[in-house]
């Protein structure tokens, strides 16, 4: 008779598996390479003895690899795998009672209190030949063979040498009975990525401030010209602010001054003019093919181009004209440019994800990922993604890794911890920290013992920057170039990754020009950094072009738009 319901006769149970984040809802993270260590509670009643295998497989592969775990105490049992391409791929844990190491521990038993009697090796022949009904070739005859030295007519002490006979033993181990066997109930992934998704060191600089000669605006060439410079120093990922075409609509000036002079050439995070928008390039830094050129340039020198993804728009944007229902219209019939009170910032329209056109809005997203991925851009700095949809971002990493499992993500998330750990189990490969604002010996050990000793370790990758354009923290303000060279070692040696914005930061710049604004001193203003805590900060606003001292002026602290 067939068992209709198997389940009900399953006798293992199954508990407490490590690494599963999220109760199995998001991956976990390797790099190409880095084990897996899987852990679980594996028990059942009474005293059978208990055997259990770690499964994994690629994502498209058809067959499971099985790993024998190894017991620990408490029925802890564990197992470990390596992963090895790029892409997802699966485990899970399958439980057993096992016969045949049940018999052999009760042999023994039986041998130490003098009461082994011929019956119990019959026993044991019985479930050797059921596990050579099992096996094939040579594996099956062995076993057989087995059987049938225990049948022999002989007296059972004799015999007890050939029953734990330690060889036969594993080959039969090899052919456990799986029938009643206990099977997790999820299939667990790991996100396997690039090695460089796990180390590396970033140097951001602006391609407009390249030029060799005060006063003209650097072009990609320029860039060019000066990656054996950042080579040379280490640094292995350069990252680009946009890189796109300047809206003039509104466009600020100095200091976020609301009219602009006509030599002042805006924010690169102001995206969308004439030209195109972000598909496009600035036209006073070059051309696509440029950007081709300087990736692969780039890639002689064993470094990646990383692209800034700032997903909005100036109210030159194409996409304002021609996709009018993506953007969030106000009751006055005019459209809700991004804020963060008291600051306004005219010259920048966010995207309206609740938009009903929201496919169309997500496809074109894809889109631009898409074109600078086919122009050998495998890198991106994903401006404010705690602004967007988790759904959106989820998507998006999902289709474009699907096809390109090189791709890394930067989330620039300087938002609160559960969002920032959201967006890491959604799929950003790296993500920037609080480490700007954690200064203090405890507040460092607190932090990373934080990273490194929880979950998050499976899904967080941290990335840590003591400055940015628009973060200049009070210990640079004021500790000097001492403070600069501390910050750079506890960057570099606390993690794996690492960035500095490096023109500012080579020359230990430490003196933001403060702006007012209604709230008062805009560098005690308590906005921006993480909830419930001054983030001991000045904002800067985007540089101009020149030298790294040209232009940085402190903001209020987190007061980059809601964009």
């Amino acid at each position: 008779m067939v068992d209709s319901q198997p389940e009900r006769r399953r006798r293992v149970a199954i508990a407490r598996v490590r690494p599963e984040i999220g109760c199995g809802r998001f991956p976990i993270k390797r790099v190409v390479g880095e084990p897996v260590v899987v852990e679980a509670d594996v028990y059942g009643e009474g005293h059978d003895a208990v055997a259990c295998a770690l499964l994994h497989r690629q994502a498209d592969a058809a067959e499971w690899t099985r790993v024998s775990m190894r017991p620990l105490p408490n029925d802890r049992w564990q197992a470990s795998f390596e992963v090895t391409a790029l892409g997802l791929c699966s485990y899970t844990i399958e439980a057993w009672f096992d016969r045949l190491a049940s018999w052999r521990r009760d042999l023994v038993k039986r041998l130490e209190g003098k009461t082994l009697a011929r019956v119990d090796l019959l026993t044991g022949a019985e479930i050797i030949e059921d596990g050579a009904s099992r096996a094939t070739g040579a594996d099956a005859d062995r076993l057989r063979a087995w059987a049938a030295a225990l049948r022999a007519d002989r007296r059972p002490r004799n015999l007890a040498s050939i029953a734990l006979d330690e060889d036969l033993a594993a080959i039969a181990a090899r052919y456990p009975d799986l029938r009643l066997a206990t099977r997790y109930a999820k299939e667990l992934a790991v996100r396997v990525d690039p090695v460089a998704a796990r180390f590396s060191t970033w140097y951001e600089l602006f391609p407009r401030s390249c030029a060799p000669e005060a006063g003209r605006h650097g072009t990609f060439r320029d860039v060019e010209r000066r990656l054996d410079y950042v080579a040379g120093m280490g640094f292995d990922v350069l990252y680009l602010p946009p890189i796109h075409p300047i809206g003039r609509t509104h466009r600020k000036g100095k200091g976020n001054a609301v009219t602009c002079g006509p030599d002042d050439v805006g924010s690169p995070w102001a995206i969308g003019a004439a030209e195109g928008g972000h598909m496009a390039v600035h036209p006073q830094l070059g051309t696509v093919d440029d950007v081709t050129r300087l990736v692969a340039a780039a890639g002689e020198r064993g470094m990646r181009v990383a692209l800034d993804l700032a997903f909005q728009c100036t109210p030159d944007h194409p996409w304002v004209r021609e996709h009018p229902a993506w953007f969030r219209w106000r009751p006055d019939q005019t459209i809700q440019h991004a804020e963060n009170p008291p600051k306004k910032y005219e010259d920048i329209y966010p995207l309206d994800f609740e938009t009903e056109g929201w496919r169309e809005l997500w496809e074109e997203l894809k889109r631009v990922v898409l074109f600078w991925i086919e122009r050998g851009v495998r890198t991106f700095r994903v401006d404010n993604p705690h602004t967007k949809p988790f759904t959106f971002w989820e998507w998006l990493i999902g289709e474009i890794k699907s096809r390109y499992p090189d791709v890394i993500f930067l989330g620039e998330a300087f938002t609160r911890p559960n969002v920032m750990y959201e967006l890491a189990k959604l799929g950003f490969t790296q993500s920037y920290t609080y480490f700007a604002w954690r200064n203090t010996k405890q507040e460092l050990t607190d932090y990373f013992t934080d990273l490194t000793s929880t979950e998050a370790q499976e899904f967080f990758r941290p990335n840590l920057w003591p400055n940015t354009p628009d973060i200049l923290p009070e210990y640079l303000q004021f500790g000097g170039r001492p403070a600069f060279m501390a910050r750079l070692v506890l960057a570099a040696t606390l993690g794996a990754s690492y960035g500095i914005y490096g023109p500012a930061f080579e020359l230990c710049e430490n003196q933001p020009l403060l702006q007012q604004v209604d709230a008062g001193p805009l560098e005690r203003h308590p906005g921006g950094g993480e909830p419930g805590r001054p983030p001991r900060t000045g904002r800067l606003d985007r540089p101009g072009p020149g030298s790294a001292r040209t232009g940085w002026r402190a903001s209020v602290p987190g007061a980059r738009p809601a964009r």
